[in-house]
């Protein structure tokens, strides 16, 4: 009797997987033709960092990382303390991943306040430019632009005081 080494993957990661088509394949009937049926996978189940309990969306472009790296995760961990929030009440979402515009991103997450980490407004398709670190609302949405998070990281005369206009404009945007 021979063994044969199959893996055998559980069924929920299927979809992690193929993400944009999964191919079920029935079993052969007996004159050995094989259905093939492709499934769109629902573009609600795209892929972000948190649970998005309050709806704050954070948009970022990181060519090296799923989401965002771990510096970059300390960083907006601390941030989000600040303002009373943790992981679970944002949505990180990696642009360089996942390239979306606006009218897809508040379709996809529906949400009130996004805060983009060094992403133009043409790369997400808004109508208009705002300058770093100002808060706008526009679409019942509160929105703010701002450099890339290693420009606020480390100790450094320049990311202090990045630092400090982040956090202005996050007082500003969540009334703290």
């Amino acid at each position: 009797m021979t063994e044969t080494n199959q893996a055998i993957l559980p069924d929920f990661l299927l979809p992690d997987l193929y993400k944009n088509h999964l191919v079920i394949v029935n079993e052969p009937t007996f004159n050995n033709k094989i259905e093939k049926k492709t499934v769109e996978t629902d573009p609600k189940k795209r892929e972000f960092l948190g649970n998005n309990g309050k709806k704050i969306t954070i948009l970022l472009s990181d060519q090296e990382a799923v989401f965002v790296n771990d510096q970059a995760l300390q960083f907006l961990s601390n941030i989000l303390t600040a303002c009373k929030l943790n992981i679970g009440d944002v949505a990180i979402v990696n642009l360089a991943n996942n390239q979306l515009s606006y009218p897809a991103i508040k379709q996809w997450l529906t949400p009130k306040y996004i805060i983009l980490f060094d992403v133009e407004a043409t790369s997400i398709q808004m109508p208009f430019r705002l300058p770093f670190f100002q808060v706008q609302a526009y679409d019942q949405c509160s929105i703010l632009f701002a450099p890339a998070l290693h420009m606020m990281m480390g100790d450094s005369r320049e990311a202090k005081l990045e630092k400090s206009k982040l956090w202005l404009s996050l007082k500003n945007m969540f009334n703290l």
